[in-house]
């Protein structure tokens, strides 16, 4: 293989395939290069105030909204209207960057697609790199996959494409700058944006993103001044790239409104990310007492303090002009078992009907058959509208308290729970270190914020009294025996995570030292 021909200060740490000659090209290298160098620095700086911030939490400051951004909260302003690519947006399907599943969601009969480069696609080198050929392919409308006996080609009708990177926690530890692994987030967008973004916008739609694991309108700050710099270097327009913003952190479901005034310019809306966001509030609020959720599967959309975070962000998203994005529908059909589909789909339904009659403009799903469930719900409601971002949702009034009310949460902690919570988060690490980040589980699929809920609960759980260290370690211990040897490096590490003596933010970090 040639040698990749590398800008000053830039480092190859992965190994070189031909992917990687076409996607690490000398001109994508220095754009990254740029990226990291005007950015890196502030990324490192807000990392460090999410670990300050945490500690005054651990001493018993709240989470509240914040008095210094009150005139931005009550100030008269909207975001950018949205380009007409975005504007109708009520079935988003989403998975991993991996070459079928793109094939698929394209063509699902889905109003958009979100390609993930985060929590369902475990960041190998290969995934990476691979993803990035594969978002190259999709754009150009070229993707296509032979397995045989089976093709794999696009549809003339596609979904629109969204891309994911990863949060601003994580490196790409292949790719050194000036001897620095560079920021994940700015390696998965640069190369996207720097490869595609004039194509997209040249086939009627636009260089379009989701934004993970926020903490603060700063960070936001941030990612929009990249956004700006990005369109200034590859001479797109101000605004041609747009983001929606996942709401899947405590701390940044109080600043839902600075967030989009920050990204006002770039902003496609915000998404209610569930699960990431149930396992953000036991994280936050860790070891503060009184805020103890009970089993994962009793902590639904409609408990207080969910319900409280999801009509919220509908009405701020409202009252700026931007779109609010429902919550995932994870359930996986089965092609055996008829009685699950039934009772499942139901759920299905009755969760998307409530997110349409509440105000949301499009859902999530995970899977091509629940599209068409999805998509019904919100025919229901919007009929020939593309949206329902006129409807303002004055009657919520949400407070502090609202949003911080998990005592209200019904349910009990149970062994059951303890047993589940270790069952699914160790298979799902066992997929994640081999390689996978979107598991069918238990007829769900599951991503990385299963496995965090999971060892965050044990944690908190252990950590509050509320079940014996030694219970919890032999039900962790006999759920790992019945998964085999295979499973014992997902084990151990879960083990580490649920019962170690510091909580550790990202289950990710250490979990990606662990692979290629």
């Amino acid at each position: 293989m040639t040698p990749l021909s590398l800008p000053r200060g830039v480092e190859l740490a992965g190994p070189v395939t031909p992917a990687c000659e076409r996607v690490l090209t000398p001109e994508a290298l220095a754009f990254l290069a740029e990226l990291q160098r005007e950015f890196g620095g502030e990324r490192e700086l807000l990392l460090a105030q999410r670990i300050e911030r945490q500690a005054r939490i651990d001493a018993g400051e709240l989470p509240d909204f914040l008095p210094e951004t009150a005139a931005i909260r009550e100030g008269d302003w909207q975001v950018s209207p949205p380009p007409a690519a975005l504007l109708d947006r009520r079935c988003e399907i989403t998975g991993p960057v991996e070459r079928k599943m793109m094939i698929n969601a394209l063509n699902s009969g889905a109003r958009m697609f979100m390609a993930d480069f985060e929590d369902s696609n475990a960041p190998t080198w290969a995934n990476a790199i691979d993803g990035q050929v594969n978002v190259m392919d999709a754009v150009r409308r070229t993707i296509t996959l032979d397995q045989g006996e089976k093709q794999y080609r696009l549809n003339d009708e596609i979904a629109t494409l969204l891309i994911r990177p990863r949060g601003w926690h994580m490196v790409e530890r292949h790719l050194l700058i000036d001897g620095t692994p560079i920021s994940g987030g700015l390696f998965d967008f640069g190369l996207v944006v720097f490869h595609n973004a004039k194509q997209q916008l040249a086939n009627g739609e636009g260089p379009f993103f989701y934004l993970p694991k926020l903490e603060s309108h700063l960070e936001a700050r941030l990612w929009n001044a990249v956004f700006s710099f990005a369109e200034d270097r590859l001479g797109l327009q101000r605004g041609d790239i747009r983001a929606t913003v996942l709401i899947e952190n405590l701390l940044a479901a109080f600043e839902m409104e600075e967030i989009l005034y920050e990204l006002r310019e770039h902003s496609a809306g915000l998404n209610a990310g569930r699960w990431d966001y149930i396992f953000s509030v036991i994280k936050k609020l860790r070891n503060c007492e009184g805020y103890v959720m009970p089993d994962r599967v009793r902590v639904t959309m409609t408990v207080p303090f969910m319900r409280a975070y999801s009509e919220l962000l509908v009405k701020t998203c409202h009252r700026r002009g931007a779109h609010a994005i429902g919550g995932m529908a994870a359930f996986i059909p089965s092609r055996r078992d008829a009685e699950v589909n039934a009772v499942a789909m139901a759920k299905v339904t009755e969760d998307k009907r409530r997110e349409a009659g509440d105000g949301f403009d499009g859902t999530w799903v995970a899977h091509p058959d629940l599209v068409p469930i999805a998509t019904a719900e919100f025919d229901a409601v919007l009929g020939d509208r593309p949206n329902q971002v006129s409807r303002l949702r004055e009657d919520v009034n949400v407070t502090a308290f609202d949003l911080l009310n998990v005592s209200a949460t019904p349910g009990e902690v149970t062994e059951d729970g303890l047993r589940l919570n270790a069952s699914v988060g160790i298979r799902y690490v066992q997929s994640w270190l081999a390689g996978v980040g979107a598991a069918a589980i238990d007829n769900l699929m599951e991503d990385a914020a299963t496995a965090e809920i999971s060892r965050s609960q044990v944690w908190q759980w252990v950590s509050q009294g509320v079940i014996e260290r030694s219970r919890a370690e032999a039900i962790v211990d006999e759920v790992a025996a019945e998964l085999g040897p295979d499973a014992a490096q997902a084990a151990e590490l879960f083990r580490t995570m649920a019962f170690s003596k510091e909580f550790t933010d990202f289950l990710t970090l250490p979990a990606y030292e662990l692979i290629d």
